[in-house]
């Protein structure tokens, strides 16, 4: 008997043909694989090339994957925690965290302790809607990669990257506060 397949919890993530990456506008060299098909997946119908599969299909096929190690990511929804995924993210290249809305934040959450937690150092991309806004809380966070779905020019976008020159707290980006910065300078 077939597993139900997980539902999304709202607009699934777009695959755009270009992303932001460290800084820089890159082509898209990953396929993101969407939530909900019936059918029957298993390794061997999965495309060729490097893919994001989703958390559940990933969890399901993570056995017969091994050979494909460099090549497969990982998408989390945003009601998916980074505890899933676990130690076994440093095993990863690419791991994405969805924003079904822009309001939803928990994806800021997962990919700060996907980072501090599990000492992930691969590729960090947030999909879905987010917004240009969020992309400097998103660094701090420690999102390496955007793949924006916006209609702004995504060259517009890396200005954002910059919004700020310094920030008061810690976070992944600076690990310490302004304070004990300034105490040590």
């Amino acid at each position: 008997m077939p597993k139900p397949a997980k539902k999304p919890v709202g607009a699934q993530p777009e695959n755009p043909q270009r992303v932001l990456c460290d800084g820089a506008v890159v082509e898209n060299q990953w396929q993101l694989l969407q939530l909900g098909g019936d059918e029957d997946v298993s390794a061997e119908s999965l495309p060729a090339g490097n893919l994001i599969l989703p958390l559940t299909l990933w969890l399901e096929l993570r056995g017969t994957l091994q050979a494909r190690k460099n090549e497969i990511g990982v998408w989390l929804d945003s009601d998916e925690t980074a505890d899933l995924i676990g130690d076994a993210a440093k095993e990863l290249p690419l791991i994405a965290a969805n924003f079904p809305a822009f309001t939803d934040g928990r994806a800021f959450t997962a990919g700060r302790l996907l980072r501090q937690r599990y000492g992930f150092t691969g590729e960090l991309r947030a999909v879905g809607n987010f917004i240009r806004d969020q992309l400097t809380y998103l660094t701090r966070c420690g999102f390496n990669a955007f793949a924006y779905q916006g209609d702004q020019p995504m060259e517009g976008l890396l200005d954002s990257l910059q919004d700020f020159s310094d920030s008061y707290q810690a976070a992944v980006d600076q690990t310490q506060p302004i304070f004990r910065r300034r105490a040590l300078a």
